[in-house]
This record gives structure tokens, sequence and C-alpha cells, in this order.
């Protein structure tokens, strides 16, 4: 991924030094059960894992003439081993035993990241939600005045979408947190399953079930799918605050730092660059998926044109996926939302958006369902301009035989009360708020019992 995009601990942990750290991680573990099970001697061992070291000029410079990167890693880490010890260095692997068992380690490392920035971000909207919760505002469908919501209620629904996207994550890592040890088909020809075994529980992996060279890569495809969709979820929150940052509604506002400049050309601009930035960013991880999918239909027990893939794929969504989330929790921490525009944009419907409430009064005051959305429908659309729907019902009904004996205007008027919705809408908050502390504290549960 270009620099402009990606941040610095999640580069690490996808750079080729990590890479190699971790396949030098698999290679040590290996040697370490092949001693105990006195497939090759101990102090072999001993000195693997005390000597073991990788330089990347020594093993480009190998590769140069092997053309294969895992001989020339091997090669480099048995020549800081030594002889006799160096030549048990890979000792019964096949290349995918160690690659595939390492970028388990590297998956791990990299959700690890994402889970956090994703904890950083359900804080941001949480904030947002209880600061919220009865700032009232036009809820909208087909774009148009639906009924009156809250910004507390609009986020709250991010913030519960956030963490399903979580769990759906943590599921997929955890069933990529796979070690595969079982050689060039995956029949076990050259180590048998104990070293598979010893080595998974050390680096804390699931040894896969039946392998062939490689992982199946429904695993890889399944964190990508888990990608993809946390990708829509924020998509989704960009074009959120986009729309609200237009100029005809105004009611949320990107924050604009001294200095900054809109428009090389028009110097009021105030443009919603950063949810413009991430909406855009979504679309590079839904190709990625579609990337990762084709990559499960591999030549019998392998080929590798899945490599090729996953050397630009799993990189870059990861790290773009760290970007996005990091800079969509800034954009939030730094939102200015006008509460008088949503006010002033919630009165040009002259009180509408409460027709559903009035409606239902109706009803239950006598009429028909029929006659009473008759009734609200033919006051909405002949309302003049200026005038309140509330008081153009009140004198409709006032002139009314069937309807003025059944409605009061004070029954019209209590309907609509504010207090009646945001009594709702803090209800709504707290459902959000108490779902995510619940599962937060799950979590902390788990990772304890891990630890132990």
């Amino acid at each position: 991924m270009i620099e402009r995009y990606s941040r610095k601990n999640m580069t690490r942990i996808w750079s080729l030094e990590n890479k190699f750290r971790h396949m030098l991680e698999v290679e040590k573990a290996v040697a370490r059960s092949e001693a105990k099970h006195g497939i090759i001697p101990r102090k072999a061992a001993r000195d693997i894992e005390a000597k073991g070291r990788f330089r990347i000029e020594r093993i480009d410079e190998i590769e140069s003439v092997t053309k294969h990167d895992v001989i020339a890693f091997v090669q480099s880490v048995a020549e800081s081993v030594g002889e006799p010890s160096g030549a048990y260095v890979h000792f019964g692997l096949t290349s995918s035993d160690v690659l595939d068992t390492a970028l388990s380690l590297t998956l791990r490392e990299a959700g690890d990241e994402l889970l956090k920035n994703i904890d950083r971000l359900a804080e941001a909207i949480a904030r947002l939600c209880k600061k919220h919760v009865t700032t009232l505002m036009a809820g909208r469908t087909h774009g148009m005045h639906a009924e009156a919501t809250s910004f507390g209620v609009k986020l709250a629904g991010f913030l519960a979408e956030l963490q399903r996207h979580r769990e759906r994550l943590e599921r997929a890592l955890a069933q990529a947190a796979i070690g595969k040890l079982s050689g060039a088909v995956g029949t076990y020809t050259t180590l048998p399953p104990e070293i598979e075994a010893d080595v998974c529980r050390a680096l804390r992996l699931t040894p896969e079930t039946i392998a062939t060279q490689v992982v199946p890569r429904d695993r890889i495809a399944e964190v990508m799918t888990a990608l993809s969709l946390l990708a829509g979820f924020w998509e989704r929150l960009a074009v959120e605050l986009r729309h609200l940052q237009r100029t005809e509604i105004g009611e949320a506002i990107e924050n604009f730092t001294p200095g900054q400049k809109g428009s090389s050309a028009m110097p009021h601009k105030k443009n919603p660059i950063s949810a413009e930035n991430i909406s855009g960013l979504a679309r590079l991880i839904r190709g990625y998926l579609v990337a990762s999918l084709e990559n499960m239909a591999l030549w019998h027990e392998r080929d590798i044109s899945h490599s090729s893939v996953e050397r630009v794929v799993l990189p870059d969504a990861f790290i773009v996926c760290d970007y996005a989330l990091a800079r969509l929790a800034e954009l939030l921490s730094g939102l200015y939302i006008d509460k008088d525009r949503m006010r002033s944009n919630m009165e040009l419907s002259q009180g509408q958006l409460f027709s559903s409430q009035i409606l239902l009064l109706m009803v239950k005051k006598g009429l028909t369902r029929d006659e009473a959305y008759k009734i609200v429908q033919e006051t909405s659309h002949s309302l003049k301009s200026g005038k309140s729907f509330v008081d153009a019902l009140a004198e409709r009904v006032k002139k009314d035989a069937k309807l003025k004996h059944r409605i009061a205007a004070s029954d019209l008027r209590a309907v609509v009360k504010e207090s009646n919705f945001k009594v709702r809408f803090q209800n709504l908050v707290n459902r959000a708020l108490r779902s995510a502390a619940n599962k937060n504290a799950l979590k902390k549960k788990a990772t304890t019992r891990k630890r132990k």
C-alpha cells in the first residue's frame, strides 16, 4: 500500500522483516519438537534456537540465483547456525509448511491491531451517542423527511453494527489461526503429526484438519469477507456523514484545521474529504475479496497462483482497514454537530414528521384507518407554507362534525410533544451502549482466560 494510506504499526506487521521473523519462529519451534521426538540431534535444536538468524540482504542475494524465497531464507538461517547443526534447519518441511503457518501468526498479529482500532472507533461513536441522545433531527427515508429521530439514535445503530463486525472478524481470525506441517501433499510423509501438534500448541494455533500442500484458502477468504463487510460499515457511515454535510442540509461538518484549504479555485469550500476518502477505500477492500475468493480453486494439491495475489491483497487490505478505521475515528472526534441547523431542517416539514402519531391517535379515537389516513394525507398535501401541520389539522377537526366531538386540539398537541420521543431515544441509545458494554466485558473475561 502507498505510504499515504499506511500507518506505522500495521505496515511493520506486514513488512518483509516481520514475515521472516514469523518464519524463523516456526522453524525454531519445529526444531525443538523434532529434537524432543529424537528426529534431529538436541544440540542441533539448541544451536538453531540460539544462533538462528536471517539477513534480508543475504536472502535477496541467494534468491537472485535460486529464484525461490523460502530456499533463500532457509539457507540464510542455516549459514547463521553453521555446520553441522545448520543442516537441520527446515528438516522434513516443505515451503508451504512454514509459509502458511507463519502467515497465520501474521494474520493474528494484524487482526489484533484491527480489533484495537475497532474498539477505539466504537468509543468515539459511543461518546457521540451519549452526547446527542436528545439532539433532535429529521429522520429521512428515500432522502425525504420521514419521522423525527436524534443524532444519538442514528449513531447507536452504527455502534450496534460495528459490534457485529467485530465479532465477525474475531470469528474469521480464529478459524484462520491454523498451523500446517504435514508436508508436500499434506500426508505427513516426512514428519509425523506429533510435530505439527507440538508446534501448533507452542504457537497457539490449531492443526489443519486436512491440508493439501497448503492450508485451504477458504480460511483466508473468510477473513477477507469479514474485512469487506467491515468496509461496508465504514462506507455506510461515511456516506451518511457526507450527506449530512451537503450545503442544503449542513447538519454535521468535518473538522477544518487552521491553514487547511478546500479547493484550489474556490476559497469558500469546506469539503467532506475524510468521509469521501474512506468511502473510496472501501471499494478497494471489496476488490481484494474477489481476488481472495478466486484463490480458493488451486490445481490438485496446490499451485502457486494464490501466492502472488496474497502478497498484494493481504498486506494492502489490512493496511487500508487500519488506516480507514483510524481516520474515521479521528473524523468523528472532530465532528461539529449543528443542532440549530438540525432544528431548522426539522421545521421545514412544518410538523409533518409527526403524521404517524396523529394517524394512530385518530384511529384510537374511533376513526377507521382509511378515514384517518385520508384526513392526515389531505391536510399534509394541502399545507400552506408557514402553516403548522398540527394547527391545520386542529382547524379541520374543529370544522368536521364527525371529528370535533372526538378529538381536541390539545390531543393533537399532546402526541407531538418532544418529551414523548426523547424518552424513547434515551432507551434506544442505552440499549446499544449496554450491548457494547456487555460484549466488552465478555471479551475481557475471554482474554483473561487465554492468558491463564
